[in-house]
């Protein structure tokens, strides 16, 4: 490709709307533009990346036995209404009305369209397992659409749904499609770590998240640096401390804490560690009747050591709290504790309610918690002197930077990943839903047993600029930049000697296969090199006429200080090496 006969349009500053820096620089290289909230076209140069995404992702798909069909974008509401998503998903489903005013649904995902051609075509176990995938536009009608391709409205994903026989069918293939996303994210050249995810309702522990390491991310990756162990912050296990609980050193006592009501505030008042404080976190969970109404309420109190976060997701396994929760209100509170939120504690209570303490929490000894009355708190507090010991106990909290590996192996690290790949064993969810079955050997019909597995390939590219760049712009892996090596040729237009040395250098490397572009733009030397430094092409030479006489040109990779001279006649060869072709 020549870059006069390509289309490179190029930005000195951002968007003032471009908050990270994936979506500054890809605007800025020309590689996307915004044509509204969260929907952007994606321009020649960035489209390259996205294909040679999906050229990776189709042939390792491909490699692991799956099938390639595309599915409708505009989908008939009547499947989603099988499954009750239609209803349930709320507003980031896209619910439209055709001219005979028949409710369609622009496609966020697709597991129903897929299981209707399944129960429609995969008639008998002698047709499974199958694996079907698809790479396609999707639409997610985000509340607030942000950070470019990272969190837009549309976007391009490639899905796959397999069918099995029975649960050990679906879990061979959960691990078939685990070993390709691993193959297909090693060639993309990026750090990642696969982290166990949480299974949500479904259950089970077949759930991985395939996360991109960026210190921009938004979710937390849990890792052991002495093991395998990974996880998300939603699915990683804080242990019970060691050891049996101390002995109570102190007696409890009703302790004035003015206009201090927050746990942090209290330690520094009274000059003691935050982990010594105990915090009050009120639930209630509803008891609805067969018409969704509301009948009775539940109070629950969660007791979370001051320096500890509530992880929702393991709150939502506890026993009683499984069902859905909410955030207790001013009136609960105030009938069951006395008392306004700031000072509440377990101690004193108005009326009864189930206590879920935190492991930590467990085993702490002569801790201060809230006294139920504004202004106090209780010191010396001792579960079994001066408290019933808990009724429940379970792991309700975040963990966190030194907590020990739930495997053993040393302390935690946390860092920041973002999310572009999911792994998942459904199981009967929608099969059930939607009477798909399949013929067993037995001549009896059996539901499918399925695994859905998806890939943000628009998001990835956006994840590889958050993890791949410095001040000058973007620095792509080989294997998705849109295009390996620039000739960058200066005073082509002046020198006909850098200018056939500049084509025989593209010629030979198009015959070896290369993505090379030659800019023959024309373009002043410094412009034409942070032209593509921003656009972050990983490898560059330079043919110039001082260098020339010399018998020698230049390479840089785009990570590299400064620039290597090359003897012209090694060229190809020395850039074929640097390549690995």
């Amino acid at each position: 490709m020549k870059a006069s006969q390509f289309f490179i349009s190029t930005l000195k500053e951002a968007p003032a709307d471009a908050e990270v820096v994936s979506h500054q620089l890809m605007t800025r290289a020309g590689m996307i533009k915004k044509l509204g909230a969260g929907i952007y076209s994606y321009m020649p140069m960035g489209l390259r990346v996205i294909q040679k995404v999906e050229k990776i992702v189709r042939e390792e798909m491909n490699r692991a036995g799956a099938v390639e069909l595309t599915m409708p974008v505009i989908q008939p509401a009547e499947l989603w209404q099988e499954t009750g998503r239609f209803d349930k998903m709320g507003p980031e489903l896209l619910r439209i009305q055709d001219r005979h005013e028949r409710h369609f649904v622009v496609q966020p995902t697709s597991e129903e369209v897929v299981t209707d051609i399944a129960r429609q075509e995969l008639r008998s176990y002698k047709q499974l397992p199958k694996n079907f995938y698809q790479i396609q536009t999707k639409f997610r009608d985000e509340r607030r659409p942000r950070f470019g391709l990272m969190r837009g409205r549309e976007f391009i994903m490639k899905d796959a749904y397999s069918f099995d026989r029975d649960e050990a069918g679906a879990k061979a293939s959960y691990q078939v499609m685990a070993a390709a996303y691993r193959r297909i994210f090693d060639r993309f050249g990026l750090r990642y770590r696969a982290v166990a995810a949480d299974s949500g309702a479904i259950g089970g522990d077949l759930s991985e998240e395939f996360q991109v390491i960026a210190a921009t991310g938004e979710d937390a990756i849990v890792y052991c640096p002495n093991s395998d162990y990974a996880a998300n912050m939603e699915k990683a296990e804080a242990l019970a401390p060691a050891g049996p609980r101390p002995a109570a050193a102190n007696a409890m006592t009703k302790t004035p804490t003015p206009g201090k009501s927050t746990c942090a505030d209290v330690a520094e008042l009274l000059g003691v560690p935050l982990a010594t404080t105990v915090k009050s976190l009120v639930l209630a969970t509803d008891e609805l009747n067969e018409a969704g109404e509301v009948t009775g309420s539940q109070v629950w109190l969660l007791l979370l050591r001051g320096d500890h976060d509530m992880n929702e997701v393991k709150v939502g396994k506890v026993p009683g709290l499984d069902k859905g929760f909410r955030f207790a209100t001013v009136p609960e509170i105030e009938a069951h504790f006395g008392c306004k939120p700031g000072y509440l504690g377990p101690i004193g209570l108005k009326q009864p309610l189930t206590i879920v303490a935190d492991r930590e929490v467990a085993v702490m000894a002569d801790w201060i918690c809230g006294a139920n009355e504004v202004d106090f708190h209780h010191t010396g507090v001792n579960w079994g002197r001066d408290l019933p010991e808990p009724a429940l106990v379970a792991d309700i909290r975040n963990v966190v930077e030194g907590d020990p590996s739930p495997d053993g192996q040393g302390p935690l690290s946390i860092e920041r990943g973002i999310e572009v790949g999911h792994v998942f064993y459904l199981g009967t969810k929608y099969s059930l839903a939607m009477n798909a079955t399949f013929l067993a050997e037995d001549g009896k019909p059996k539901h499918f047993e399925m695994g859905c597995y998806g890939i943000g390939v628009t998001r990835l590219p956006a994840a590889a600029v958050e993890q791949n760049h410095d001040e000058r712009g973007i620095i792509w892996p080989d294997a998705i930049a849109p295009f390996t090596v620039v000739v960058c040729p200066v005073g082509a237009d002046r020198s006909e000697a850098v200018k056939a040395a500049a084509d025989d250098l593209y010629q030979g490397l198009l015959a070896l296969g290369v993505d090379v572009i030659l800019d023959d733009r024309g373009e002043r030397p410094g412009a034409m090199f942070a032209d593509w430094e921003l656009i972050g092409v990983p490898h560059r030479v330079t043919i110039g006429d001082r260098g020339l006489k010399e018998g020698v040109l230049e390479y840089q990779h785009r990570r590299d200080a400064a620039a290597s001279k090359v003897p012209v006649g090694d060229a190809l060869a020395f850039v074929r090496e640097r390549l690995g072709v």
